[in-house]
């Protein structure tokens, strides 16, 4: 199992935290964002790593080098389209990667290990989608309509009363469902709108056909950090709370 993590963005609504420093290098206690992930994920047995870097990449990088003394160095994916596409760009710049099974997550989720550890244990599927639940969901959450777990549709504008959960940002490819993510991707990308999609397009295409379910991890420790509050919240949640 491979991961690839993805950090082209700079975070323009964190400003002026990020005005030099890309979002994935903000801090969570005494660690990085991107640092918390690659040890949660390390922890789950996952070790080869690509990081798709846009944004300041050079202090991607170098902070990447010196996180790997005593492990395996995460690779390096440069997004040239990082400032004016969105991270639909990104998956396709790293779709040479996905050559076998591999999670895929943004690169402002913060976890916990068993996060993780319940999407890798996640039913056979082509590829499978960590979703949560809450009693009330923003305009800025990216919502889920299901049937039972086979997800139907994903995407911000969905319904109140279709709304059956949450997308975290992460979600798991075995099987021949790299492959067909990757031939979506190509094909979505050749569109005139192609730089202003989220993957989770692509997903959703997926999703049509079938390909697609979910596997929540409610109750477990996770936060994505897009807003100044949701970086308060995260840090609470993982130096406060433990």
């Amino acid at each position: 199992m491979k991961a690839i993590i993805l950090s082209a963005g700079q975070g323009g609504r964190l400003l002026p935290l990020t005005e030099t420093l890309p979002k994935c290098l903000l801090s969570i206690g005494n660690k990085t964002i991107l640092a918390h992930q690659i040890e949660s994920l390390n922890q789950c047995g996952i070790s080869e790593i690509t990081v798709v870097t846009g944004f300041a990449a050079g202090a991607v990088e170098t902070a990447l080098r010196e996180l790997s003394a005593a492990t395996q160095a995460p690779n390096c994916v440069f997004n040239p389209f990082f400032n004016v596409a969105d991270n639909l760009a990104s998956c396709w710049m790293a779709r040479h990667v996905m050559t076998g099974d591999f999670v895929l997550l943004n690169g402002d989720t913060v976890f916990e290990p068993a996060v993780c550890e319940t999407l890798l244990r996640a039913p056979t599927a082509p590829v499978c989608l960590a979703i949560d639940h809450k009693s009330e969901y923003d305009s800025d959450d990216m919502k889920v309509r299901l049937a039972g777990t086979k997800l139907l549709e994903v995407g911000k504008s969905i319904e109140p009363q279709n709304i059956d959960g949450e997308s975290i940002g992460m979600m798991r490819f075995i099987g021949d469902g790299p492959a067909h993510f990757v031939q979506i991707l190509d094909q979505v990308m050749r569109t005139p709108n192609s730089l202003n999609w989220w993957y989770l397009k692509a997903i959703g295409i997926l999703a049509e056909r079938d390909l697609v379910q979910t596997q929540s991890i409610e109750g477990q420790r996770w936060g994505e950090v897009d807003f100044l509050q949701d970086l308060e919240n995260v840090r609470q949640l993982f130096v406060d709370g433990g």
